[in-house]
């Protein structure tokens, strides 16, 4: 009587622990620093805005006095009267800000326009509490006055709290170590997009799981059957994960194999999943299905938007005029040609129109432009040098910061642009735009975008594009501020312009 051989025992990784099962889990040195490190920045957030809240609402009680004629003013009267206020205002701005996602992690973070949304919420309830226990009020300036001084000393506060701790972040040497997953091109472009660090903390790229052949310029630490063996062996913080590549099957898997070892799965959105965030569910179909909704720029929403061009434009136009002169008469006396450039853009609903500029290049840039063609140095349909020859000295500067811009305001005040919104391109690089690019046209174009304040020039045109499609999709008033807040530190920076 034969036997047969015993078939050879496939070799397999020893199974390791589920790290979500440890006992006890929330006391592990991991967890403990997490939340350590998490209530401190929280700690420091709070701090930092009732420092904010008590700078505004003391300047705003002195200007108050010195508008009265009670000047000097005096400070005891002064402090008992914010301090009679002051425990009620603390409580109410700390729960709103907490609501509106003021404290949430560093690249979770509300911008400014959440802190002026949340700060107009504390002023109403402040009052309707006032006027609901019978509290007299003297003057009912104060409290604009003090919510414009808020906005602006939490503002700075915050702004300098987050340059302060990302330096801090890279002084201590803070890494994201991360690994890509995905496949070929999508890697490529991934990386790309990725940059060098998130929210002030550099990553650093162990390497990329792939099916076979070179990622990036990143090693390949093998396919998907390696992850379990990559989690034990190095110290994983993130796995980042392309739009396609795997299956429904393999992604759950993955995910779960890295949940086990405490590893954070992040997952780059497809167009389409950017667009189901503006969807709507429609219950009672035989299959989940999602409503697209159009854009939210129309109605009440479009004259919000249009009602606030108007007003911060006119404003602009006004305190910039002194700048404006001396820029005019530089560019008239640098080079001949005119002081101001109507640029041919295309705009809303794929119209042209003249975009307003002052001149930075020579009067025959337009002619010398097909000659170079061959230098160009940006992605996609966009033209970019870096050093184009055309430019002006002056021109130069202009551009730096992006002075050259600020004439834009006329075509804001025209209808003809907005703020905020995707920026206008050029004829010849609309002609190259593929079709899926062209929903970007379905709103007015602006002044600055999500391109000008998320890496700007150093992004590809196909991740411009989808910056795009988010702003149309999520679109409010207060991203606009946001936006517009961010903007002037990424000129000054000057990421990207040129």
């Amino acid at each position: 009587m034969s036997t047969k051989p015993a078939a050879p025992v496939e070799s397999r990784p020893a199974p390791v622990e589920d790290i979500r099962s440890a006992r006890p889990y929330l006391l592990s040195r991991t967890t403990l620093v997490a939340v350590v490190r998490r209530l401190a920045s929280v700690a420091a957030l709070v701090a930092v805005d009732l420092l904010g809240l008590v700078l505004g609402v003391f300047v705003a009680l002195i200007l108050r006095e010195a508008y009265l004629g009670q000047w000097p003013p005096l400070w005891g009267i002064l402090w008992d009267t914010e301090t009679n206020w002051l425990p009620f205002l603390t409580v109410v701005t700390v729960l709103v800000f907490w609501v509106g996602g003021l404290y949430r992690r560093r690249e979770l973070r509300a911008g400014l326009g959440q802190v002026v949304f949340s700060l107009v919420l504390v002023a109403v309830i402040t009052l309707a509490f006032g006027l609901g226990t019978g509290y007299h009020f003297t003057t009912y300036g104060l409290t604009p006055t003090a919510l414009v001084l808020t906005a602006f000393f939490i503002g700075i506060l915050r702004a300098s709290y987050d340059v302060l701790t990302r330096d801090v972040l890279r002084l201590t040497g803070a890494r994201r170590r991360t690994v890509l997953v995905g496949e070929g091109d999508q890697l490529v472009k991934l990386r790309r997009s990725l940059g060098s660090g998130r929210s002030g903390i550099q990553y650093e790229f162990l390497g990329a799981v792939a099916s076979g052949g070179d990622a990036v310029d990143l090693p390949v630490l093998g396919g998907l059957d390696a992850v379990p063996l990559i989690l034990r062996e190095q110290d994983v913080h993130e796995l980042i994960v392309t739009d396609g590549g795997l299956d429904e099957r393999e992604l759950l898997e993955l995910v779960e194999e890295a949940h086990r070892f405490g590893v954070k799965v992040k997952i780059a959105p497809r167009t389409t999943e950017l667009l189901l965030q503006r969807a709507e569910y429609i219950p009672g179909e035989g299959a989940p299905l999602f409503e697209l909704r159009p854009p939210v720029l129309a109605g009440s929403e479009w004259a919000l938007k249009r009602g606030f061009d108007l007003l911060v434009s006119s404003i602009v136009i006004v305190a910039g005029l002194p700048l404006w002169l001396p820029i005019a008469a530089a560019v008239k006396a640098s080079s001949r040609g005119p002081v101001f450039y109507r640029d041919r853009r295309i705009g809303l609903g794929e119209r042209a129109f003249g975009m307003m500029k002052f001149r930075t290049m020579y009067a025959d840039a337009a002619a010398r432009q097909a000659t170079l063609e061959a230098e160009n140095e940006a992605s996609g349909p966009l033209f970019k040098i870096k050093d184009d020859p055309r430019v002006t000295p002056v021109g130069r500067f202009l551009r730096r910061f992006s002075l050259d811009e600020m004439p834009q305001v006329l075509n804001v005040l025209w209808g003809e642009m907005s703020l905020v919104g995707p920026r206008p391109l050029p004829v010849r690089d609309y002609e190259q735009l593929l079709p899926w690019h062209r929903k970007r046209y379905l709103v007015l174009p602006g002044m600055t975008g999500l391109w000008q304040v998320s890496g700007r020039i150093d992004l590809s045109f196909d991740d411009l594009v989808r910056l795009d499609f988010y702003y149309i999709e999520n679109w409010s008033i207060w991203l606009d501020i946001t936006i517009l807040a961010r903007t002037l530190p990424a000129v000054l920076a000057r990421r990207g312009a040129y």
